[in-house]
């Protein structure tokens, strides 16, 4: 490998050689932090990532705490130690970047991310201090950045307040890099942040928050931002910076009813999923674990949720492709077989509640999925009101795209003709609330317009006239501790409920408690604002 850092292109020519430059440069180092986008730093040992070519593209593979996943390198460049691929998958429908440092790298590639953060910071603050033309004797009182998400990791966010005449304003943006799937992050950092200022004893107290946002962000935040309650969004304003970071402008907010006016992308129609012999002999080894999830390129077949066969259609014929995500994939053939049956064996072994191995990657791995998978063959044990069949698991309200719509976790319908939204998560996130409001908005803006009803998504029977419910469900241990302030600030017109079920969910789940969690909170401060 050259020493000087040129990005490498890889092509068709160099593949192979692209492969060994790879697996040399981080063959000497057993452990490595993983980064896609900037996002907090994953510990991964060098026998959880991999690069490999095949059908011609070099791929990266990884596992973590998070899943596996695979990407097709199309660049790729090292700095020092450090390794920076630009990655595809989804046939280009997610781009990333992804950087790889050795761990004992870490502490000074996080020192100096802090650093450039930190002066992006004050850079932050003082544009916006200069954008208050009308107020000379603005200060800038704190420029710092948010918390990590660990205590050795730098934070996202900065954190500014200005001192003004008569009043103090409380100001945040992103320092990292923007990207729309981080909006919820945004939001949910940013609230907490103004609702701890607002019970600050400083005086004069601090009543305005400016969320600054790049251009390509905007759409996504005005979005969250109409959905809040009104006293808090009354106080909450956000400006849009320009893409050279030299001037801010203020921004105007938008109503309610320009959701339901926008343009919307093609709502899809339900996908069907063949019937197919070799399926069916598949689905029949382990009824209780297998199911099938169509997609618009065949079926995914998933065992407790974790994804392990695919099915496409080749050459009018419908082959069957086997392995979890982030390891080589067979063609399921009499030449596989034994290591078809492998797989089949380690998860009936590993991937299964009663499992000795809780460290077991396919124990740990994907379980939102595992949970989805559970409700997904009997969606009453949630709620008894809700219909069993049809239901939607990983239902997208489009196709997707580079900035990625992320599927619904699960959309039913109530027997009383409501939709309900459900959002799933079986470990702390802060985002949940948002998540969950944002795939309301979704559905929403396509009941409004009767794509639901056209598309027949639940056959012949009637949708309500009356916007859908959002059920946000976890382990009741398993609830971030923010959960209820966020779900506080979210407009008391959205039905927002809380489903705490058992913590022992792979046996079963059982709803432990369930109540609605923006109501009347909500109703109290609103009617202290009028007086």
């Amino acid at each position: 490998m050259s020493p000087a850092n040129p990005t490498q292109s890889v092509d068709a020519g160099s593949i192979n050689r692209d492969e060994l430059d790879l697996l040399e440069f981080v063959q000497p180092h057993a452990e490595w932090f993983i980064s896609e986008d900037g996002r907090l730093p994953l510990e991964v040992n060098r026998t959880e990532f991999d690069f490999s070519v095949a059908h011609g593209r070099l791929i990266f593979s990884c596992r973590t705490q998070r899943g596996a996943r695979a990407w097709r390198i199309t660049h790729w460049s090292r700095s020092g130690e450090k390794l920076v691929l630009q990655v595809s998958r989804r046939m280009g429908a997610e781009v990333a970047t992804i950087e790889l440092v050795p761990r004992a790298s870490a502490k000074a590639l996080v020192a100096t991310i802090a650093a450039a953060r930190q002066a992006r910071c004050e850079v932050l603050a003082q544009i916006v201090a200069e954008s208050f033309e009308n107020h000379p004797a603005v200060k800038i009182e704190r420029a710092t950045l948010s918390p990590g998400m660990r205590r050795d990791q730098p934070g996202r966010y900065a954190r500014i307040i200005l001192r003004l005449s008569h009043e103090r304003i409380a100001v945040t943006g992103t320092v990292a890099q923007s990207d729309p799937r981080n909006v919820d992050s945004l939001f949910s950092s940013a609230l907490l942040w103004f609702a701890r200022l607002q019970t600050a004893p400083k005086r004069p107290p601090i009543n305005r928050l400016l969320i600054v946002v790049d251009s390509n962000i905007l759409d996504a935040a005005r979005q969250r931002h109409v959905l809040l309650r009104d006293s808090l969004r009354q106080r909450i304003e956000l400006m849009k910076i320009d893409d050279e970071w030299q001037t801010v402008e203020l921004t105007a907010a938008w109503e309610r009813k320009y959701l339901w006016r926008k343009r919307l992308t093609r709502f899809p129609r339900p996908l069907e999923t063949p019937s197919i012999d070799q399926l069916r002999e598949i689905l029949a080894i382990a009824p209780h674990a297998i199911d099938v999830v169509a997609s618009r390129h065949g079926q995914t077949l998933r065992y407790h949720g974790l994804p392990f066969a695919r099915v496409r259609r080749v050459m009018e014929r419908d082959r069957i492709w086997f392995g979890i995500e982030g390891s080589r994939r067979r063609l399921l053939d009499d030449y596989h077989q034994r290591d078809w049956w492998k797989l089949l064996q380690d998860l009936q072994t590993y991937r299964h509640e009663s499992c000795r191995d809780r460290r077991h990657w396919f124990y740990r791995a994907a379980g939102e999925a595992w949970l989805e998978s559970i409700l997904r063959r009997d969606i009453s044990k949630l709620d008894p009101g809700l219909i069993v069949a049809p239901l939607y698991a990983q239902f997208r309200t489009s196709h997707g795209g580079p900035t990625g719509a992320r599927p619904i976790d699960l959309l039913a319908l109530r027997y009383d003709g409501r939709l309900a939204v459900i959002e799933l998560k079986v470990s702390e996130d802060r985002e949940h609330v948002f998540q969950g409001v944002d795939y309301w908005r979704r559905v929403e803006a396509h009941r409004r317009r009767g794509h639901i009803s056209s598309a027949k998504l639940f056959g012949d029977r009637e949708i309500s006239d009356e916007s859908p419910l959002v059920y946000l469900v976890a382990p009741t241990l398993r609830f971030h501790p923010s959960f209820a302030t966020l779900a506080k600030t979210i407009a008391p017109d959205i039905e927002i409920y809380r489903f705490d079920i058992n913590e022992d969910w792979r046996r079963g789940v059982r709803v432990v408690r369930r109540e609605r969690v923006n109501v009347a909170y909500t109703r109290l401060v609103d009617e202290n604002a009028k007086h």
